[in-house]
């Protein structure tokens, strides 16, 4: 069984982490590229940004307007952490948030589409709990905007993603760590 969603969110640190190759189908697909490691190759991340047209996929530069425009991304992804006013007119706005204070941060900033953090349990340890389908299809109801939920996606609740009223889903590790649940996908 496949999962039904318009939109689907590819997180990568490196241009490598992907293969453009196994990514098919019409469904609209947003690569978003956040390296916050180490120094980026503007003329690879523009070789990929041809990559990616010719695939028919978009690519957001995360927190980093310079080199967002320097490459020509479709756009510019805040992360949860970024407080800063951007409201840019030329590029399309995603924003990153785990709760209604950085919800509303990220409308604040010109967002249009919001990834919220985190939909299942997730096996790292830290102190930040799952919302679950539930929880996300309420939080959901109460904004305007569109909810993209990310976080514990594997493929023992992949199939709850159907429950989840969102016109897309987001994933971070299931791109490079596990290669069968984008296979799954298409």
């Amino acid at each position: 069984m496949i999962i039904i969603k318009n939109i689907y969110y590819f997180y990568i640190e490196n241009t490598k982490d992907i293969d453009l190759n196994n990514i098919k189908g019409c469904k609209k697909k947003i690569i978003i590229y956040r390296n916050n490691k180490t120094k980026e190759n503007i003329e690879r991340l523009k070789s990929f940004k041809k990559q990616c047209n010719k695939k028919g996929l978009k690519l957001y530069i995360a927190n980093n307007l310079g080199i967002a425009r320097a490459c020509k991304a479709n756009g510019l992804y805040l992360s949860s952490y970024n407080q800063k006013i951007y409201l840019n007119k030329s590029l399309d706005l995603i924003g990153s948030a785990h709760n209604f204070s950085e919800i509303y941060q990220k409308i604040k900033q010109g967002c249009k589409t919001i990834i919220l953090s985190r939909l299942f349990k997730t096996s790292y340890n830290d102190n930040k709990k799952h919302l679950g389908v539930v929880k996300f299809n309420l939080i959901q109801k109460k904004y305007s905007i569109d909810l993209i939920p990310l976080g514990g996606i594997n493929n023992s609740n992949l199939l709850k993603l159907n429950l989840v009223k969102s016109k897309g889903c987001a994933f971070l590790s299931g791109v490079k760590k596990k290669p069968t649940i984008t296979s799954r996908l298409f």
